[in-house]
């Protein structure tokens, strides 16, 4: 499945060599992406100091603000283990049995407000000049034939927007239908050995534990005395602090603010927003696009 729209191509994935041990870092947006590579570094190099921008170390392979040839080549350059990220889904990146997949999964709910801040955030112009300087802009017209989408004034009707919009997820990873595809590819094959599925609200809620589980998923074995530095530098108010080196895109200088990018990291935000007939108008959205045992997980009602 090819996956393309104005951000990123899957198509970039062609023709790139997988090394055995790799781990490919594959989440819908706003659920963590940020925060696994972050671990991974951790885990990989078992220090919190890095030599360059997150961003740099786990590139993002199919986004189209960096010309491909220059990010194939700082990947085929790393001799430490790779992990390297995207918002592709399961069914669109290679399937390799000497590869590690890492998805995560939030409440939708929550996800869907921090797109809002996401957006808010994002500096169309720079992004639009990155991607025009690395692989032009002659695509935009037929990306979005009606035109580019409008933002709603209120937060509530921006919800409602990413809940109910309508576009394909292989053009547009920023809806719930969208989010919930892309877990559903992780839902169908999560048995995969190499396949590890987490929730955003249990690195939330056990952050040591749920790094030492995937220390162990990865194989990967660390010094005791090691894990609270790591775990630490793991933390949202850490990453935060860091935001000029650990927020995405920070290279190309895409967010008005990077500190920004790490708005709240809170789950249950959602209750502020969202009243009675809200949430069942939203059930009934969710139950349109998901099968119920992936509902409940995502959700945190259900367990894998």
């Amino acid at each position: 499945m090819r996956y393309k729209g104005i951000v990123a191509d899957s198509a970039r994935w062609d023709g790139f060599e997988l090394r055995d041990g790799d781990i490919i870092i594959s989440t819908p947006p706003k659920c963590g992406t940020t925060w696994l590579q972050m671990i991974c570094a951790l885990l990989v190099f078992q220090t919190p100091t890095f030599d360059r921008s997150l961003d740099l170390i786990s590139p993002w392979l199919d986004m189209l603000t960096r010309d491909r040839d220059s990010v194939v080549a700082d990947l085929e350059a790393q001799h430490h283990r790779r992990f390297i990220k995207t918002h592709t889904p399961f069914d669109g990146i290679p399937l390799d049995e000497r590869v590690t997949y890492i998805c995560v999964g939030r409440d939708p709910r929550d996800v869907g407000m921090s797109w809002d801040n996401h957006m808010a955030n994002l500096d169309l112009v720079a992004f639009l000049g990155a991607r025009q300087a690395a692989v032009g802009l002659d695509d935009l017209a037929e990306l979005f034939t009606a035109g580019p989408p409008v933002r709603a004034d209120s937060e509530l009707a921006r919800f409602w927007q990413w809940v109910d919009n309508p576009m394909p997820p292989t053009e547009y990873p920023g809806s719930l239908g969208a989010t919930l595809h892309h877990l559903s590819t992780f839902w169908e094959v999560r048995e995969r050995p190499n396949v590890v599925l987490l929730r955003y609200e249990e690195l939330k809620a056990d952050l040591d534990g749920r790094m030492r589980f995937l220390a162990d998923r990865l194989g990967i074995t660390v010094p005791e005395d090691r894990w609270p530095e790591l775990v630490d530098a793991a933390t949202f108010d850490r990453m935060r602090e860091r935001a000029d080196e650990v927020a995405p895109g920070s290279a190309k200088a895409i967010w008005h603010d990077n500190r920004q990018f790490f708005h709240r990291g809170t789950t249950g935000q959602w209750r502020d927003l969202l009243g009675p007939a809200d949430l069942e108008r939203y059930d009934a959205r969710v139950a349109e696009l998901a099968s119920p045992d992936l509902a409940a997980w995502v959700h945190g009602v259900g367990g894998l």
